[in-house]
C-alpha cells in the first residue's frame, strides 16, 4: 500500500468523467488499498479514484463503520426528501459549503471481489458521502451545488444536529 497524492480543485482531471472498470485486476485491488490508506491518512470519509488521478469508477467510503468499496457504482434509487447540510472535500481543502442531498440512497456496485452488491443507506451522513463520491466519477464537485441557506434553514440544521447529538448520547 502507498499514499497517493490527492488532486485539488485546480486540477483538470477532477472535471473528467471516469471510465468503467471492465475487470478487477491486482492493479485495481492495489488502487483500492492505496485509496483507503490515502483517505485515512487525510482523515476523510470518502475518496474517488479520480481524486488520486485515476479515471476509473472506483470509490471508497468509511463513515466509521468500516470501509465500503464501490466499483462501477450507480444510484438506483433515492428519496425525494432532501436535507441541507454542510459539506467539504479532500480535493477542496479548507473550504465548506451547504448542499442539498437526499436523505436515503440505494446504490448498486461491485465489491472488491467483483460481486454485485446493493447498498441501501437510510442514514443521512452515509447517503451524503455516497452522493458526493459518485459525483466525482462524473467530474462534479460539491461546489457546483452550493446554496446559501435561509435563516429558517439554518435553524432547522441546528435543530437536526441537536437531535442527532441527543441520539448519540
Amino acid at each position: 500500500m502507498a499514499l497517493r497524492t490527492i488532486r485539488t480543485k485546480e486540477d483538470e482531471i477532477l472535471r473528467k468523467k471516469s471510465k468503467e472498470v471492465k475487470k478487477i485486476t491486482p492493479r485495481t485491488l492495489e488502487l483500492i488499498d492505496d485509496m483507503l490508506e490515502t483517505m485515512y491518512d487525510a482523515e476523510g470519509v470518502g475518496l474517488a479514484a479520480v481524486q488520486v488521478g485515476v479515471l476509473r469508477r472506483v470509490v471508497v467510503i468509511d463513515i466509521g463503520e468500516g470501509p465500503v468499496v464501490l466499483i462501477n457504482p450507480e444510484i438506483i434509487d433515492k428519496s425525494e426528501k432532501e436535507y441541507l447540510e454542510i459539506e467539504g472535500c479532500l480535493s477542496v481543502p479548507g473550504e465548506q459549503g451547504f448542499v442539498f442531498r437526499p436523505e436515503e440512497v440505494t446504490v448498486k456496485a461491485l465489491d472488491r471481489d467483483g460481486k454485485e452488491q446493493i447498498i441501501e443507506s437510510k442514514e443521512r451522513f452515509f447517503s451524503k458521502a455516497i452522493c458526493h463520491e459518485l459525483e466525482h466519477l462524473d467530474g462534479i464537485l460539491y461546489t457546483d451545488h452550493l446554496v446559501e441557506p435561509s435563516e429558517e434553514q439554518m435553524k432547522e440544521i441546528i435543530r437536526q444536529r441537536k437531535i442527532e447529538q441527543e441520539d448519540e448520547e
